[in-house]
This record gives structure tokens, sequence and C-alpha cells, in this order.
């Protein structure tokens, strides 16, 4: 029995890690959707070289930062008890690697390819584990502090804060010091629409990441003892809340619309174990709406040009789906109780204070020492043709 159940976590836990990889598909349909025609191929190669620098970064350093573990020993050793800390690893690599995918979408159009490369191996091997630790394994007595002054942990079940609310505020320092792209406002004070370029695509990688998702907050489980289906249904009605808000708040754009669920579900992340089905769905309402409304002011009113929306969407909802743990996991709310919103707060607060920190030194010392931004010549071409030398549908075909 005691073999079964090794296996069966080893399984339970690689189907997680290989549902939150196909998130990564999503990911780069999302942005291959919404950017301009000439920098699609650079979304679709973003993807796959930030996923793969970020696996050997959180394979050598990464995760032993923030679990106090590594992988210099023998095979014989890895493969114990079904290779289940092999698969552990690889799942929560999936989820160190969302980091500078979210990055990846605000910074669209005009940043530099191998710079940002750089900056997701420091961002996965030392900047996002730091936090990881801090929240999911009790390090440096943060928790313990936050316990003692609240009565309870800091609570992320599946990662509103530490992995998105952590993305989207360590991108908001990088867009500020790119500024937005080319014309994108004017001097006489138009704004330049630059519409998505390819709805279907837009639409293919939000339903790629909802399916994702499930893999993502019901696998946060870890072992097949813990799964739970209250995680599942909650994450079903925050989706559902967060598309009904966007379609309304957002007056049928689709662009809205595909970003509602994922809305919903960013917020959902951190409570989604303790909460109960109705609350979930205000969560993810009030997230899908903070979407709408946030992004519509960055873009038009602020003029920071955030190209996906990641600051809003991950940032700013996973902010509040860390803060509505507190608030919608309490019993007098129908939660399971244990949660406390001083602690969530907190623990919220540090996050999002961690990720400014480290975004605006980070990406400070990168634009001083090699720079972010494309030229303008590069930008005018696009990022296909500057650093790929291809586009995305060539004009002509070569014969041999």
């Amino acid at each position: 029995m005691e073999a079964l159940k090794q296996g069966s976590d080893a399984l339970f836990i690689l189907l997680g890690g290989i549902m939150v990889l196909a998130m990564h598909a999503g990911f780069a349909f999302l942005e291959l959707g919404t950017v301009r025609k000439k920098n699609q191929v650079n979304a679709l190669v973003k993807i796959l070289a930030d996923f793969s620098v970020s696996t050997v970064a959180y394979f050598l350093v990464g995760y032993g930062v923030a679990y106090g573990t590594h992988f210099f020993v023998g095979a014989e050793q890895l493969a114990a008890r079904n290779g289940y800390e092999l698969v552990k690893f690889f799942f929560l690599l999936t989820f160190a690697a969302a980091i500078p995918a979210i990055i990846s979408g605000g910074i669209a159009e005009r940043a530099r390819f191998w710079p940002q490369l750089l900056a997701t191996a420091v961002i996965v091997g030392l900047v996002y584990p730091l936090f990881e630790g801090v929240a999911w394994n009790q390090h440096f007595g943060v928790q313990a502090w936050i316990k003692s002054v609240t009565g309870a942990d800091f609570h992320d079940f599946a990662g509103s804060v530490v992995v998105h609310a952590l993305g989207g505020w360590l991108a908001l320092p990088a867009v500020l010091l790119l500024g937005p792209r080319s014309n994108r406002y004017r001097k006489d004070g138009a704004i330049s629409a630059h519409p998505p370029s390819n709805i279907p695509f837009l639409a293919l990688g939000a339903w790629i990441l909802t399916v994702g998702w499930f893999g993502f907050n019901v696998m946060s489980a870890q072992t097949i003892d813990k799964i739970s289906g209250l995680v599942a249904v909650n994450s079903l009605m925050a989706m559902v809340g967060g598309t009904l808000a966007a379609l309304a708040f957002g007056r049928n754009d689709p662009g809205f619309v595909h970003n509602g669920p994922l809305a919903g579900l960013v917020a959902a992340c951190a409570g989604s174990d303790v909460m109960h089905p109705l609350g979930a769905l205000v969560v993810g309402g009030v997230a899908g709406a903070v979407f709408v409304v946030m992004f519509t002011l960055t873009q038009n009113r602020w003029k920071i040009d955030d190209v996906l929306g990641v600051w809003p969407l991950h940032g700013l909802c996973g902010a509040w789906g860390g803060i509505a743990a507190g608030i919608f996991g309490s019993k007098a709310l129908g939660g399971l109780g244990n949660v406390s919103l001083g602690a969530q707060l907190i623990g919220t607060g540090l996050g999002v204070a961690w990720a400014l920190l480290a975004g605006f030194g980070l990406y400070g010392l990168i634009k001083s020492v090699t720079g972010l931004r494309l030229t303008q010549e590069e930008e005018y071409e696009g990022a296909d043709i500057s650093i790929h030398r291809i586009g995305s549908t060539p004009d002509r075909e070569v014969n041999w």
C-alpha cells in the first residue's frame, strides 16, 4: 500500500506539472494574439526560451534557495520514492517559470531579447525563490512572526500572491523603465490604439490557460490524499465570475471577455481551498471588474503601456486574491476558517514590496549596463525581423 501511495503521489503531481506546462502555451498564444503581427514570432520564442532558462536556473539554484535541498546526488537517490522529489521540482518549476511569462506580456514589442533572458535567470534563481521560501517553507521566521501577530499564517494555497502578484508587480518596474511603445501616446495627446492582431489566437491562449489552471490549483495539494473537490469548484466559480464581470464592465470587448476568466482564476488561487463556492464567485467577479477598470485607467489615463495588462491582471488581481482569502475564507462568510485578514494583508504587502524593490533594482541595473529596449529602427521593423530574422507569415517562399 505504501508503494502504491508513493506511485500515486508521483503520478498525481506529474500530471499537475504537465497541465501547468501546457499553460505556457496559453501564455504564448495569449501574447501572440494581443501583440501586433510584426511581433508574433518573438512572443512565441520568448515564452519557450524563458521556460528553458527558468528550468536551468531553478534546478541549479532556485529550488535550493526555496526549499533548502539540491539534486547534486546520484540518480539512485533521486529515483527514491518513485522520483517524487524530482516531479515535485518539475511541478514547482512550472510555477516559477510563470513569472517571466507574465512579465513577457507587459514588456512586449519593445524589449531586447537577451537582457530579458538574463533577468529571467535572476528572477527564477533568486528573486522568486526567496519569497516562495518565506510563504511556503517557513524561511526567515516570517510566517512565525505573522502568526504571533495575527493568530494565523499567511495563507496562499496556489500562489495568488507568491506567483501572480509577484509576477505582476515585478513587471510594473520593467514596463515603467522601458517606457511606452513608439507612437503609442502622441505629443498632441492622441492615443494610438495598437489593437490585437488576432482575436482567435488570443482566445485560444486564454482557453489553454483556463483549462491548465485546474492543474495549477487542484494539484497544489501535491499528494493525492489531500486532493480537494472544493478547490476545483471554487476555481470554476471564480473563473465564471471573472468572465461575467469582464463581459459587463468591458461592454462585450472580446479582449476583456477572454481575460476575465484569467483574472478570476488569479484571485482564486490563494483561498480556493478554504472559500465557499459563492464566495469564490464574488472574488472572481470583483477581479474581473478590477482588471477591466484598471487596464483602462493604466492604458488611457495614466499612459502606462503594459501591453497585455499584466499589472492589473496578475499584480492587482493577485493582491486582491491574497486579501480575499482572509475575508471569504472566514467561517462568517461560509469558509473553512483558520485564516486571518491581518495575516493576509501583511503577507500580501510583503510580496508586493519585495517585487517592487527587486523589479526596480534588477531592471534598473540591466538598463544602465546593457540597455532594455530595442532601437527605434528595430522597434519599427518589429521584433520578429529585428531579432529572429523572419516574420510569422513570410511574404515569399524560397524554392530550392
